[in-house]
C-alpha cells in the first residue's frame, strides 16, 4: 500500500513521526537534539528526520507534508523563506536533497504555496513538503505567511491524489497538530479555528474517497483542560462572555462577567492571584485573547477525558462504546486484511 503523513506540526513531531520512525526520545527530531552518547552508539541512533528520508520499509513514505524544515537542513545553510535562520542539522547533510536523490524523477520537494500549487500528482509518487522551519502557522495566521502555506484540507486533497494512484490502496494519517498548541497557549480562538480547519480536511476526505472501500477514522490522542460554562443564551459567541436569555451578562460571585470557554490551568492564570478583570465581549472574542485559567502555568496541560472515535466506511461499525486506544489499530488492521481478501476474489 502507499503511505502518507500530513500535519500542521513538524513532520518529525510525535504523531506523524510515529508512522515511520523508531526512536528513544520523541524530541530527537534532528541530530542537533540528540545527546552525544546516542550519536556515538556503535549501531548508530538515527534522528527522526533522517529516518524519514532513509526508511527501509518498502519504498518509504510516499507523501510527507507539514512543517519542520530546519530538521532537514544543515546548520550552515540559510532557510529559503527566512534568510536570517539556519537549518538545525549538525551532520552537514541536506536531507531535502537526499530525498530527491533517492527518488529521482518520481520524487519532488516543495516548501511554499506556489510550488505546492504546481504539483502534478500523476507525474510523481513521492512528495516531501516542508512549509516552515518549525510548525506551520495556525489557520488564523496562515494567509499572512509571505511564502504561502496550503491549508490542511489542501494538503490532504493533494496527498489523496498522489496515494490513490496505487492500485493496492493506501494508508494516510492527517493531523491537525496545531489544535493542541492553541490549547497549550491558552488561546481558544486558535484552538477552535484549527479544529474547523481539521473539519474541512475531513470533508475533503469524504468527498474524495469511495466510502464503500475506504475506512475513515477521526479521533484524537488526548484532551485538554478546556471547559465550557453553561447558561449562555442560544447563539451567544462561544468565545465571548456568557450572556443570558435576558440579554444581560451572567456574573460571578464577584459581580463580574465570565467567559463561556476557559481552561482549568494555563497562561490565563495570574501570579500573584488577583481580582478578575471586567471583560467585554470584544476583548473575549479577539483572536489573541488568552482565556482565563484557574491555575497559572506557562503551558496548559493535557486532560484526562475519554475521546470520541468517529468512523465511516467499511467496518466502521466496530467502533462502539468506550474502547482502549490500541483497539483503533486492530480495527484498521482487520479492515485492511478483509479488504485484501475481498480484492483477491
Amino acid at each position: 500500500m502507499a503511505t502518507g503523513a500530513v500535519t500542521t506540526a513538524t513532520i518529525t513531531h510525535a504523531t506523524p513521526g510515529a508512522t515511520y520512525a523508531h526512536i528513544a526520545n520523541r524530541d530527537w527530531e534532528s541530530d542537533a537534539k540528540m545527546p552525544a552518547a546516542a550519536l556515538a552508539l556503535a549501531a548508530g541512533c538515527r534522528d527522526i528526520a533522517r529516518q524519514l528520508v532513509e526508511m527501509k520499509y518498502g519504498d518509504g513514505l510516499n507523501v510527507a507534508m507539514g512543517g519542520g524544515r530546519a530538521n532537514f537542513l544543515p546548520d550552515s545553510v540559510s532557510d529559503p523563506e527566512y534568510p536570517g535562520k539556519k537549518g538545525a542539522r549538525k551532520d552537514g547533510r541536506d536531507l531535502t536533497q537526499a530525498w530527491l536523490q533517492r527518488y529521482g524523477e518520481r520524487g519532488q520537494y516543495v516548501w511554499n504555496q506556489a510550488q505546492f500549487d504546481k504539483i502534478e500528482p500523476g507525474k510523481i509518487d513521492h512528495l516531501l513538503a516542508l512549509f516552515e522551519p518549525s510548525h506551520m502557522n495556525f489557520e488564523h495566521d496562515r494567509r499572512q505567511d509571505a511564502a504561502g502555506e496550503p491549508s490542511l484540507a489542501e494538503m490532504t486533497g493533494k496527498a489523496i491524489d498522489i496515494l490513490a494512484r496505487n492500485p493496492e490502496g493506501y494508508l494516510l494519517l492527517v493531523e491537525g497538530g496545531r489544535i493542541d498548541h492553541g490549547s497549550h497557549n491558552g488561546n481558544a480562538y486558535r484552538t477552535l479555528s484549527d479544529a474547523v480547519a481539521l473539519n474541512e480536511a475531513v470533508k475533503t476526505i469524504v468527498d474524495k474517497v469511495n466510502l464503500e472501500e475506504t475506512l475513515v477514522i477521526v479521533t484524537g490522542d488526548h484532551s485538554h483542560t478546556l471547559t465550557i460554562a453553561g447558561y449562555a443564551k442560544r447563539g451567544n459567541p462561544i468565545l465571548g462572555i456568557s450572556v443570558g436569555v435576558d440579554g444581560k451578562p451572567r456574573l460571578g460571585s464577584d459581580g463580574k462577567p465570565y467567559t463561556t470557554v476557559g481552561f482549568a490551568n494555563g497562561p490565563g492564570g495570574t501570579i500573584p492571584l488577583t481580582e478578575r478583570p471586567t471583560l467585554t465581549m470584544e476583548q473575549a472574542t479577539a483572536p489573541d485573547f488568552i482565556q482565563p485559567a484557574l491555575v497559572p502555568l506557562k503551558s496548559e496541560t493535557h486532560g484526562g477525558e475519554d475521546l470520541g472515535i468517529y468512523a465511516i466506511g467499511p467496518w466502521a461499525h466496530l467502533f462502539q462504546g468506550t474502547v482502549e486506544e490500541n483497539y483503533t489499530f486492530h480495527v484498521m488492521n482487520y479492515a485492511s486484511r478483509i479488504g485484501e481478501r475481498l480484492s483477491e476474489r
